[in-house]
């Protein structure tokens, strides 16, 4: 349940407790027990609106960047999925060619007409954003995916649900934009320096060869100054050739916590996806909590 809730389901969710218990409230049929149920849908339904109102702030007041000139940190974009260049990936049900997929197998319990989950599962691998100024790579790892390419069916006392996203579907995402390697590479050159002295230290001929100039069997103060100035050289020459190489863009899960949407939806039709909740959420939150301190203050008979 709560991995279900930190994926976006938080809005489903609530309104399935609240059906549950809308249905408690029946069976108990007391005023007492009316007070309760109330209050508890009044409760539940707060952090709903508090989360339905964030994500249609985000969505609404994030400006969209441009993949080769998006600043490093929490942004938005709106391009093309794609996949990566020679590889496929495909879904699990249909075996469509896809970038992303979620799937669940339900089977029939027994004379019931309940369903019992039997598999499930979501794809994790990266695939590729794609708008006109260049690409980068997104994890949808912890990615809250809204999709309108969702198919349900029945077959042989199974119900099959899977939800896709397609190469070159419009995708609007959201998250924390790093660029790993090239000139913004985290490099640190007195560790770097040390490991390859430490490297050398272990090789004891080759060290000497190169930097024993009076064949005495050791390295003397000069030599060893030497031998580091040499170090450093090498380490600066690393350094700048994996400067000069082109960095990776890479779109993940904000590591503040923040939300991290991925969507083949229009931005406008998905902030007023997150408007109409925000609203139905705050309206049940009023009433009910309305309703239940109606009850206990004014008692009438059930």
């Amino acid at each position: 349940m709560l991995n279900r809730l930190r994926l976006g389901w938080a809005n489903l969710v609530t309104s399935g407790a609240h059906l549950a218990l809308l249905g408690v409230g029946l069976y108990l049929d007391s005023r007492e027990g009316w007070i309760g149920v109330l209050a508890l849908i009044s409760v539940i339904s707060l952090p709903a609106w508090i989360s339905s109102l964030r994500r249609y702030r985000l969505v609404g007041d994030t400006p969209t960047s441009r993949v080769a000139s998006a600043a490093q940190g929490y942004v938005e974009f709106f391009g093309r999925a794609q996949q990566h260049p020679g590889r496929s990936s495909i879904s699990k049900l249909t075996g469509l060619p896809c970038v992303w997929f979620r799937y669940t197998v339900e089977r029939r319990s027994g004379d019931k007409r309940e369903w019992e989950r039997v598999d499930s599962g979501v794809s994790f691998d990266t695939f590729l954003l794609a708008d006109d100024s260049g690409r980068c790579v997104v994890d949808p790892e912890a990615a809250e995916v809204i999709t309108s390419r969702t198919e349900t069916w029945e077959r042989d006392g199974y119900r099959y649900t899977e939800s896709l996203l397609l190469p070159q579907d419009r995708l609007y995402a959201i998250g924390e934009f790093v660029t790993l390697g090239g000139a913004v590479s985290e490099l640190n050159f007195s560790r770097d320096m040390s490991e390859l002295i430490s490297q050398w230290k272990k090789d004891q001929p080759a060290l000497l060869a190169h930097y024993d100039a009076n064949h005495d069997g050791q390295l003397d103060a000069v030599e060893w100054e030497r031998a580091r100035r040499a170090a450093r050289g090498m380490i600066a020459e690393q350094h700048r050739e994996i400067r000069a190489e082109p960095g990776i863009h890479l779109l993940r899960r904000p590591r503040d916590g923040r939300l991290f949407l991925l969507s083949n939806l229009e931005p406008g039709r998905l902030a007023r996806r997150y408007a109409l909740w925000a609203w139905f959420h705050v309206a049940v939150f009023f009433m009910a909590g309305s309703a239940s301190a109606a009850l206990a203050l004014f008692p009438i008979a059930m």
